[in-house]
């Protein structure tokens, strides 16, 4: 996997976020600004997880950053770019809206995006596939409890490294790909969506849920998820020619770019 440095606007054809989790103390809404400040696109993909209803129900948290998130994604709806709302399990609230606009913004269940180079995408969030990687629930709730504890690390972790100059890391981002129930969680996840969307017909799926970007092939269809703002802080776009890659917005901003895609995506200076 290659990386190259960002530097300036670019454009692209799309984007592909989701997992913004807009209520909850933990979202980077800082970086998700400064990321949709510094790409046009003609088209913004909210996969799910918008808003955190879970844990604005928990405790009220709402800063200016979070209404400027809402308000930019409308703004570029309002401006030319095509925005879609999919939600997903912690906004199934909006689920109510599918099929509908809610303004300039279309929301759907699902949807299937055809690239610049004619690939048919799926996207969805992907809870939809929680059945099928499932270990049980007191595993499940210990789980839950678990993450919570090492976003609240995290949290601190970052504040930290900012003191002494470092830039972003996520610990659990890491402890993701250490941890062996995770590890088979995440495959089970991802095994699970590509044969959801082989069953559809489709040439591949983007998804978001798990918090872990990745882009790889599964038996012949492409497995994209565009990761999250919480702990990955990175989008899937889609160049002018179709071509795809992860991008990881924070202090340093980087290109990732897959070996299932052939070459990184041709980011175009904005004008």
């Amino acid at each position: 996997m290659s990386v190259t440095p960002v530097r300036r606007p670019h454009r692209v054809r799309s984007i592909f976020i989701s997992d913004v989790h807009l209520g909850y103390r933990g979202c980077r809404a800082d970086y998700l600004l400064h990321f949709l400040e510094s790409v046009e696109a003609r088209n913004i993909f909210v996969i799910g997880d918008l808003i955190d209803f879970w844990s604005l129900r928990r405790s009220v948290y709402w800063p200016a950053s979070h209404q400027e998130v809402l308000r930019t994604l409308l703004t570029r709806a309002r401006t030319g770019s095509r925005v879609v709302y999919i939600p997903g399990n912690h906004d199934e609230l909006a689920r109510d809206l599918c099929g509908t606009r809610y303004g300039p913004v279309e929301v759907h269940r699902d949807l299937v995006h055809e690239t610049a180079d004619g690939r048919r995408m799926l996207l969805l969030h992907g809870d939809e596939f929680d059945e099928d990687v499932k270990f049980g629930p007191l595993l499940k709730r210990v789980g839950e409890a678990a993450y919570e504890l090492i976003l609240g690390l995290n949290h601190g972790l970052h504040a930290l490294r900012r003191r002494f100059g470092y830039g972003y890391w996520s610990l659990a981002h890491w402890i993701k790909h250490q941890v062996p129930n995770a590890v088979r969680y995440i495959d089970r996840f991802e095994e699970a969506a590509a044969r959801h969307a082989r069953t559809r017909g489709v040439d591949g799926v983007i998804c978001g849920h798990i918090h872990r970007p990745a882009m790889r092939e599964i038996d012949g269809v492409l497995y994209c998820n565009d990761g999250d703002w919480v702990e990955s802080c990175t989008s899937l776009v889609e160049d002018m020619n179709g071509r795809l890659a992860i991008l990881r917005w924070t202090e340093q901003s980087e290109v990732l770019a897959p070996t299932v895609e052939p070459g990184v995506p041709a980011l175009e200076p904005a004008a």
